[in-house]
């Protein structure tokens, strides 16, 4: 029986034992506490949100946070998926992202989608609206039906696409939008003459490089707008958007 603690001892002394044989000595970990940790969470008031095209402003319903039933402090983030504002203020794919700590730090977010779709234009004195897509890249293939993809009214003639080579990324491979073409604009000189000025450099989304709008035109009886895209990776995109009603 000695033995047999000798050899414990012994054991323990090379640290294959995680006890000592000395009852006056304290396990490791005995002296240790254990504490409660509430996760947070956070409660959205409502979904989704679509508004009408004519809306002149958002009110967020709101969320609420808290942690083990007590409420705790909320942050609020707004950021436009395409046009980039931090304010729902004007047509876009807005992300409200919501999110809060408890008192270990430990984090919670949710999230809600507000889309402002712009107003339907003419496509004579205006290009607005939601359009779908059909286009040829090259080298590649064809596809159709593909989008939403937006052209919003930023004042003085000036359009903006939010996807400048129409979903291929975003909406057709499913990358999302951080693979969009944003940023490409047109200045609209004469709408019924299909008199634009184009002169943007922007790149693909995650992709980067440069892209370019080589032509431009749109056929207001056929709904349609026609415009062709070059990118210096080597590919060119033949794009027919047409208008939703």
């Amino acid at each position: 029986m000695k033995k047999f603690k000798l050899i414990l001892c012994s054991l323990s002394i090379i640290g294959l034992m995680l006890t000592s044989c000395d009852p006056s000595v304290e396990a490791p970990g005995s002296s240790d506490t254990s504490e409660v940790t509430f996760l947070p969470l956070i409660t959205l008031e409502g979904g989704d949100v679509l508004l009408d095209c004519d809306a002149s402003s958002y009110s967020d319903p709101g969320a609420t946070a808290s942690a083990g039933g007590v409420e705790i402090e909320l942050e609020t983030q707004v950021s436009g998926t395409y046009y980039g504002s931090s304010t729902i203020d004007s047509p876009d794919v807005y992300s409200v992202s919501y999110s809060a700590f408890n008192d270990d730090g430990i984090p919670a977010t949710g999230f809600r989608y507000v889309t402002w779709p712009p107003c339907t234009g003419d496509l004579v004195t205006s290009i607005a609206g939601t359009y779908t897509c059909a286009m040829t890249r090259t080298p590649g293939y064809s596809t159709t039906d593909i989008g939403p993809i937006y052209i919003k009214d930023m004042g003085n003639g000036v359009y903006a696409i939010s996807d400048a080579i129409g979903g291929w990324y975003e909406h057709e491979y499913g990358y999302g939008p951080a693979y969009a073409a944003t940023g490409m604009t047109v200045t609209a000189n004469n709408i019924a003459t299909n008199d634009f000025t184009y002169t943007d450099v922007i790149g693909v989304g995650a992709f980067g490089g440069s892209l370019n709008l080589t032509s431009f035109s749109v056929d207001p009886v056929a709904k349609t707008i026609s415009y062709e895209t070059e990118w210096s990776f080597g590919y060119v995109w033949e794009i027919t958007l047409t208008l939703q009603e």
